[in-house]
């Protein structure tokens, strides 16, 4: 994005997160609804955790490398939009890949195409979002980026809310798993559009590539020796960690503790309740960082998150449960809304935007390699009886958020400034 294009009038905070929304929707609809029910059909129940577990570390792996690399390469090409329209495409390709898998193979072989797919799905989505991660930072003044990372928080809930009534619709009339699919693909491709055409950036002139190319930056030694990216770094991967340790083993935990027979209609109304909470705080706590600082608002989030994560452990029905989910979608939208804020302000220099937010996206994206210790935890607890590995894993996950919570103290008040210039 060129001098010219951030001089513009303001962008709609809608239209800039418009995408956010669409990708929400479909890892929701993924991680959560599909992938789990799938990849019991592939491997079965007895090994359930472990596959699955595996099956979304590998994809963290992909996470972990790609956004870095591109969004170096889009600071020194000055443009985040081509990347967005690219990385849409193979994304959908991944998808394509997935439903043929799960709805003509089966077995270890359907297993790995499904896995193909899936490699395909984190290529493409991680090589649109970390060129696109730039557009907060770089185009919106340090006071408007709490009430801009409320609406992009919201978006995210609402395409969440509506996967998971997607989700439940699909399981409630028994449609194909290639229609889920196809919702997916349509929800994915919708809001691309809607922030392709409402974001406009003009390519940069010689001159601009001249003086992009010569403007310095830090190496990631130096990066992380900027004591604001440091520590909102670790508070991020602390709360990702949280997340992963329970996110992956929602709908198992809805058929093997609570009971429920119909486990993925269970787990859609149980994110639901998460998503109708994290929707009533989002946009709230966003504004409120802005007035009164990130932390205060982090506090009261993480703490919300790790008490509802040890309650669930001791839910006495599916009722009690549905109000926990609630009150961990409070703690989690009021993150979310102040998440992205706290990490934009902490950006060093405006140079590389793009390929610092790629680092801090890392430490969203790599505790997803956790899923795969945590899904064998999972099962070795839950085969010695009394639904231990649910004890441990959700344990783990509220440990993950009071950690969160304590070193979030650490982040240096003026992370809350503009990003330096260079």
């Amino acid at each position: 994005m060129t001098a010219a294009s951030a001089a513009a009038p303001p962008l709609s905070p809608w239209v800039l997160s418009a995408f956010w929304c669409g990708s929400a929707f479909q890892w929701l609809v993924l991680l959560l609804i599909l992938m789990p029910a799938n990849i019991v059909q592939f491997v079965g129940e007895a090994q359930k955790g472990t596959y699955l577990g595996t099956l979304t570390a590998i994809g963290a792996v992909m996470a972990l490398v790609l956004p870095p690399i591109v969004g170096a390469r889009s600071d020194r090409s000055g443009r985040r939009l081509p990347y967005l329209r690219l990385g849409v495409g193979i994304n959908l390709a991944g998808l394509a890949v997935m439903a043929l898998a799960v709805t003509l193979l089966g077995g270890l072989s359907g297993f790995w195409v499904y896995v193909l797919g899936f490699l395909l799905v984190q290529f493409g989505n991680n090589y649109a979002t970390a060129p696109y991660s730039a557009l907060i930072p770089q185009l919106v003044p340090p006071a408007q980026r709490g009430r801009y990372s409320g609406v992009m928080a919201m978006l995210q809930a609402g395409g969440q809310l509506l996967g998971a009534v997607v989700a439940l619709v699909v399981t409630f009339l028994a449609l194909p798993q290639a229609v889920a699919f196809a919702f997916v693909a349509v929800a994915l491709v919708v809001p691309a559009v809607v922030t392709m055409r409402g974001v406009h950036e003009t390519p940069p002139t010689p001159q601009e590539r001249r003086d992009m190319a010569a403007a310095p930056t830090l190496s990631l030694r130096q990066l992380f020796a900027h004591q604001p990216f440091l520590w909102v770094f670790v508070t991020r991967l602390l709360f990702a960690l949280g997340q992963y340790s329970v996110q992956p083993f929602l709908q198992y935990y809805a058929a093997d503790v609570l009971g429920q027979r119909n486990a993925g209609t269970a787990t859609s109304i149980m994110l639901a309740c998460i998503i109708v909470g994290s929707i009533g705080s989002a946009f709230l706590g966003g504004r409120l960082s802005d007035r009164l600082g990130r932390k205060p608002v982090i506090y009261v989030a993480g703490g919300t998150m790790a008490a509802a994560a040890l309650l669930l452990l001791i839910a006495p029905n599916f009722a009690v449960a549905l109000v926990l989910a609630l009150l961990f979608g409070l703690g989690f939208g009021a993150f979310t809304s102040v998440d992205w804020a706290l990490g934009s302000d902490a950006m060093p220099s405006r140079s590389s935007y793009a390929r610092d937010m790629g680092v801090w996206h890392v430490a969203f994206t790599a505790p997803q390699l956790s899923s795969a210790p945590q899904g064998a935890l999972l099962d070795w607890g839950n085969a010695r009886g009394g639904n231990l590995g649910y004890t441990l894993v959700f344990g783990i996950a509220a440990l993950f958020f009071l950690l969160g919570v304590i070193l979030v103290r650490r982040v240096p008040e003026q992370a809350h400034a503009p990003a330096t210039q260079t």
